[in-house]
């Protein structure tokens, strides 16, 4: 019991340092760099220090590949949904649909991977009503918090689309994982998502060719947000959540994903002096309740 409330505590805080990259995300932005050169900074960085730590700590466990090609196409999937094609639909869903829109549908992964995980291990895993009306009440509360009293959507089918591909893609990231993290430990799987999510970046650049000078990467206002974004929310967080994913399961561990607008409304409320309304308020109690009701068996 102590391990898994350890777990829900490890997943808060996951989560609650994903709500943050905003402020670092937007520092980057407003420096010239560009989503995807934002991520890949970020990969490499996570790659190369989880790389080192493997070398000079874990050298007796160390391998490149999978026991076969089978779990290598894998984590090939799990570079794409969980870091390539996830950051660069997310990002592009931004310049076609409002900030409501990507989030409401973006943090909405929980549902897909709860039907994902219902419709492939349908054998295994099966849920009561009292898990599903939690997912359902905790998704309700992320609208509302998201929304905060303001029910207008601007329907944009582009960019509403890309949100969807970006949802998708965690919810199968997160199926994908429960497939192999009992043959590979989790820095094994954290590197393989790291160095696939750069590898099939790479055609990207092909048609969008450009890349910032060591002079802009090394500045000061730029070097210090790339750290915590490749070193924290990257390498860090990235390991810790596979971890949780195996720890909570993939339906209990997703739905953390609901804290998501919350930890980013908190974050603005502190360092942006924004204010906390009454909606937040209301929608952060759906959430709770609903994250407890879907944790229980």
């Amino acid at each position: 019991m102590g391990k898994k409330y350890f777990g829900h505590f490890i997943a808060f805080v996951t989560v609650a340092i994903w709500g943050s990259t905003f402020v670092f995300t937007k520092m980057l932005l407003l420096n010239g760099l560009s989503p995807a050169q934002i991520f890949t900074l970020r990969f490499i960085i996570a790659y190369v220090l989880l790389l080192g730590f493997e070398l000079a700590f874990r050298w007796s466990s160390f391998r490149l590949f999978s026991t076969s090609w089978r779990d290598e196409l894998v984590m090939l999937l799990l570079g794409i949904t969980g870091g390539s094609v996830y950051f660069l639909t997310e990002n592009a869903a931004m310049l076609y649909t409002t900030a409501t829109n990507t989030s409401l549908i973006v943090c909405s992964c929980p549902l897909f991977a709860m039907l994902l995980v219902a419709l492939v291990y349908r054998q295994t895993e099966r849920f009561t009503r009292v898990q599903v009306f939690g997912s359902l009440l905790a998704c309700m509360g992320m609208a509302v918090v998201v929304l905060n009293g303001r029910f207008v959507l601007h329907l944009s089918p582009v960019g509403d689309m890309l949100a969807f591909g970006a949802c998708l893609c965690w919810a199968v990231y997160s199926l994908l994982i429960k497939s192999v993290s009992e043959r590979y430990s989790t820095f094994f799987i954290t590197r393989k998502v790291f160095a696939y999510g750069l590898l099939t970046i790479l055609p990207y650049y092909i048609i969008f060719p450009g890349f910032p000078s060591i002079e802009v990467i090394f500045s000061r206002d730029v070097i210090w947000n790339l750290l915590f974004l490749g070193v924290i929310a990257s390498m860090v967080c990235f390991l810790v959540w596979n971890w949780v994913l195996h720890q909570l399961g993939t339906i209990v561990a997703t739905n953390w994903v609901y804290f998501n607008p919350m930890t980013t409304i908190l974050f603005a409320w502190w360092l942006l002096h924004e204010q906390i309304t009454i909606w937040f308020l209301l929608g952060s109690m759906f959430i709770i309740v609903g994250m407890i009701l879907s944790d229980r068996k």
